[in-house]
């Protein structure tokens, strides 16, 4: 299991994505400054302990509403050279020193462990605490087995109004919703999905939600 830290990051990761949320396609735009707060999420292990795999629910509450956001973070001890595109900014980290903090969608680390968790073959982690398990986070597959490791070198990522779709070349696309709403748990029934991800958030007027994470598509069914 990761070991989580009980430290400070300076600057925070809520400042940090603050700043970057606003450059994001899929960000509904409020006309003020976002004003993002935590709203739920899960971890994940990186087998070879190195990357902290982190997908973060944000409840954006500018302008007198609220809009909730999936934001998978990846944390690296050095720079990760074909994601400079995803990187969100570095923190100093209280016990690890300095940290890369990228969109998780251009970190295969990130995404190869998602794809892991979709088909069995991983377990999410409670966001706060090491060593707990979190049940609530549910994976639904029906499909061929994928590779365990993905290729090497920039993943092929497209940004939507609502996801982001990364292709697994010559498997499948990973689409994964950003702005979140609030839906069933059953099991896939659209043409060409192999598979699906549900998980929950709280927003912060304390209304509970569930809905799609991520959706495992064959590769003609690109569209988020």
């Amino acid at each position: 299991m990761a070991k989580i830290y009980k430290t400070t990051m300076s600057p925070g990761k809520l400042e940090l994505l603050a700043s970057w949320l606003p450059t994001r396609p899929w960000y509904a735009s409020t006309g003020h400054a976002p004003a993002p707060a935590r709203s739920g999420g899960f971890r994940l292990d990186d087998p070879e302990g190195e990357v902290g795999i982190e997908f973060m629910v944000l409840t954006d509450t500018s302008g007198g509403r609220e809009t909730s956001y999936l934001v998978p973070l990846s944390y690296r001890g050095a720079p990760l050279d074909e994601a400079g595109a995803g990187l969100v900014g570095t923190s100093e980290h209280g016990v690890l020193g300095t940290r890369w903090i990228y969109d998780g969608v251009h970190d295969p680390v990130l995404v190869g462990q998602l794809l892991a968790l979709i088909q069995g073959r991983a377990a999410a982690q409670d966001q706060c605490d090491s060593g707990i398990a979190d049940p609530s986070v549910t994976a639904w597959f029906d499909g061929p087995g994928l590779p365990v490791d993905l290729p090497r070198g920039r993943l092929e990522i497209t940004d939507t109004a609502r996801g982001t779709d990364v292709r697994v070349p010559g498997v499948a696309v990973l689409g994964l919703t950003r702005v979140l709403r609030p839906v069933g748990d059953g099991p896939a029934d659209a043409s060409g999905v192999a598979g699906r991800l549900t998980a929950g958030w709280t927003t912060p007027d304390g209304a509970a939600y569930r809905g799609l994470f991520a959706e495992l598509r064959t590769a003609a069914h690109a569209t988020t």
